[in-house]
């Protein structure tokens, strides 16, 4: 803990912790003095013009500025105040209370306004990674309870990896050669389709890591449509030539799987035909972690799952005429020819993080011209044992649609993926910039590698922050002390734009007043994400956190705006947050 007082500890402790109010910032006296005419109160209409001309919303109307107003007065006084008070407006201090209020003055759009009239592909896409997995990757439960609180959170690829329970007569749901403890697959799915549509409208991917026999095959498409009905979409062609659209595709459920072709099993065959017990193949003393990385979205790759060739059986048709997005990974190695585009026919191709950082150096155009008709998935390496995941935006600059991240592996990625998709309204859903989606004369794509010219600068004024107080204990951050908050700020996108940035240190303060700007220069503000913490320095330790969050820089609102802060696990903290500007400033 950093210093106190020695003797005197319990009247330091007294003294230290007085509280103070947060107190409008200058630019905000400001402009409530220009906006008011000098007045005392903000009217209505005055509130209007500040709306329009300061915080960029052009198309609000009178009334919906009024409707605001009366809102704020609302909750700021109680109900038995004089009305003129409602009458007359804003004051000083009412305004600067608006402006700290993020459900009426948050930092992005929280409405869904992309166009989703496109194939899926031109989509990045919510992804989750062994969605089912309580913890770690090797001993964890597996469970309904991350899928649903996925689903909640606006979740729209669920990940589940199928396997024989022990008897070969149904099928669990688990991470396969680990301690993992399995849930029955008619349990996921179950829950899927009570929370597949609370937070999103738009249709949640299932991906299925199937590694079972063709009668168990078609036992999942019975569980499948039996319990989907007609949210269950699947097309009438073997193979689609297009993806359909989100819009098109709203409160449906659609599957991803590699087609089965064949089944392989072990030399070891009971005499009914099917493969030996599944204790034999997953409660190996070491798991084979390279082995699970290469397999991975790949579950007819038998050669790693069951060993050598002894009978061939036909896949379940039932079963393979539910598949929407057919599957598959690089044959034997050979990237040029997986990323092939073929004219006929759309799929999905899987790469692990590994897989991809090489495809982007050696083949990075293919990759990119590969995601502008099929879909990429892009998942964490095998030995990420720990749940823990990868910096997800080499994949989306590349145009992988889906990058799927461990939603239970807290940490800066996660908080990346958590910014990335509160764009658009939270549905799930981002439509892809238009030039990731086109070629130019010569065939060529866009190269998130080549130095582009600046397009905008991002200028960021950090004012104050304030509610740690109500979300933290006195002696959270210190024994004897308040706090001493820093924010750190930086620009997470194409390697050329990628820049940190930190305010100073506020000393002993719970409601910390910066008054900082930051420029960012931005090349492609489209793929940028603005990641922000606040952290209590400390000279003797580790700097304690104090909040984070992260936002689409091309979803923020211009003008002075309310940043609220999220824990490391990203649920929001009920009253911490920040005072800040964003201004974009064009050449």
């Amino acid at each position: 803990m950093k210093g106190g007082c020695s003797s005197y500890k319990v009247l330091c402790f007294s003294r230290k912790f007085k509280t103070t109010e947060a107190e409008p910032p200058p630019d905000v006296r400001n402009l409530f003095a220009s906006f008011s005419g000098g007045r005392d109160y903000m009217s209505a209409d005055q509130f209007l013009r500040f709306l329009v001309d300061q915080q960029g919303d052009v198309e609000c109307a009178p009334s919906e500025a009024e409707q605001i107003l009366q809102q704020v007065l609302q909750r700021r006084r109680s109900s038995d105040s004089p009305s003129d008070h409602l009458v007359q407006g804003f004051t000083l201090d009412d305004f600067f209370h608006y402006l700290f209020m993020d459900d009426f003055n948050g930092p992005i759009k929280t409405q869904v306004h992309h166009d989703m009239s496109a194939p899926l592909s031109h989509y990045f896409i919510y992804t989750g990674h062994n969605s089912y997995l309580t913890g770690n990757q090797l001993s964890s439960d597996c469970s309904d309870a991350p899928i649903i609180k996925g689903l909640k959170s606006g979740l729209r690829v669920v990940e589940l990896d199928l396997w024989p329970n022990s008897a070969k007569d149904d099928v669990h749901v688990l991470h396969g050669r680990t301690l993992t403890s399995p849930v029955t697959l008619l349990k996921c799915l179950k829950s899927i389709k009570e929370h597949a549509f609370e937070k999103s409208p738009y249709p949640v991917i299932i991906t299925l890591e199937d590694h079972l026999t063709p009668n168990l095959q078609a036992k999942v498409a019975e569980m499948v449509t039996g319990i989907f009905g007609d949210t269950l979409f699947y097309p009438q062609a073997a193979s689609l030539s297009e993806f359909p659209s989100p819009e098109s595709l709203k409160y449906r459920i659609i599957i991803s799987t590699k087609p089965p072709k064949e089944y392989l099993e072990k030399d070891k065959v009971l005499s009914d035909g099917k493969e030996s017990s599944e204790e034999e193949t997953s409660g190996m003393e070491t798991p084979d972690l390279e082995a699970e990385e290469q397999s991975e979205s790949d579950p007819d790759d038998d050669e790693s799952i069951v060993g050598e060739l002894k009978t061939f059986q036909q896949g379940a048709p039932e079963y393979k005429r539910l598949i929407t997005i057919h599957a598959g990974k690089p044959k034997g190695g050979c990237l040029k020819d997986a990323l092939n585009v073929q004219g006929d026919k759309v799929r999905r191709l899987s790469l692990s993080e590994q897989g991809l950082e090489k495809a982007v150096v050696s083949n990075g155009s293919d990759v990119v011209r590969f995601t502008q008709r099929n879909i990429l998935r892009v998942y964490p390496k095998g030995t990420r044992v720990t749940s823990s995941n990868f910096r997800p935006n080499i994949g989306w600059t590349h145009g992988a649609q889906m990058v799927a991240l461990n939603m239970q592996g807290y940490g800066r990625s996660l908080w990346l993926m958590h910014g990335m998709f509160r764009a658009n309204g939270g549905c799930g859903y981002l439509k892809k910039p238009d030039f990731l989606l086109l070629k130019g004369p010569q065939n060529e794509v866009f190269d998130p590698s080549r130095p582009l010219p600046v397009k905008e600068t991002l200028k960021v004024t950090v004012y104050l922050g304030d509610g740690w107080s109500s979300d933290f204990s006195q002696t959270h951050f210190d024994n004897y002390s308040p706090p001493d908050f820093y924010t750190k700020i930086r620009i997470v996108g194409v390697p050329a734009d990628a820049v940190k940035k930190k305010t100073k240190v506020i000393e002993n303060n719970w409601v910390p007043v910066w008054n900082e700007e930051f420029k960012f220069p931005l090349t492609v503000p489209e793929l940028g994400l603005l990641q922000m913490e606040v952290r209590d320095f400390d000279r003797s330790e580790k700097d304690d956190f104090g909040g984070q969050t992260c936002l689409p820089i091309s979803e923020l609102r211009p003008g002075i705006r309310a940043v609220p802060l999220y824990d490391k696990k990203g649920e929001k903290l009920k009253s911490a947050r920040l005072l800040m500007r964003f201004q974009f400033l064009y050449r």
